[in-house]
C-alpha cells in the first residue's frame, strides 16, 4: 500500500475550475494505476476517473467526460484532476486511490478533499 494525500479542494461557483492533487508517499508511483472517486452527501462513493501507470490510457465517468481531466507526473509522485465547468452536482468529497493493476481492487486511499460548487 501507499500513503496518498489529496489537496486542492474548496468552494467554487458553478462554471468555475479547480485542480486537485494527490501526492503519493512512494517513489515508485509509476508502479500503480491511479483513480479518483467522489462521495456526495447521502450518496455512495462513485468512480470519477482513472489513469494507467504511464498515463497512456484514461477512463472517465460519463458525468464528468469532457469537463474533467486526469493526469499524472510520476517524477513528482503526483496525480491530478483538473475540473472545469463545475456544476453543483459535482459537490462531494474527492478521493484518490491506487492499485497495482487493473486486475485488483484499489487498496490505497487518501483521506479526501472537499469540493463545494455553489449555484
Amino acid at each position: 500500500q501507499v500513503h496518498l494525500a489529496e489537496s486542492g479542494g474548496g468552494l467554487v461557483q458553478a462554471g468555475g475550475s479547480l485542480r486537485l492533487s494527490c501526492a503519493a508517499s512512494t517513489r515508485t508511483l509509476s508502479s500503480y494505476a491511479m483513480g479518483w472517486f467522489r462521495q456526495a452527501p447521502g450518496k455512495e462513493r462513485e468512480f470519477v476517473a482513472a489513469i494507467r501507470w504511464n498515463g497512456g490510457s484514461t477512463l472517465y465517468a460519463d458525468s464528468v467526460k469532457g469537463r474533467f481531466t486526469i493526469s499524472r507526473d510520476n517524477a513528482k509522485n503526483t496525480v491530478y484532476l483538473q475540473m472545469n465547468s463545475l456544476k453543483p452536482e459535482d459537490t462531494a468529497v474527492y478521493y484518490c486511490a491506487a492499485r497495482r493493476s487493473a486486475l485488483v481492487d484499489y487498496d490505497s486511499w487518501g483521506q479526501g478533499t472537499h469540493v463545494t460548487v455553489s449555484s
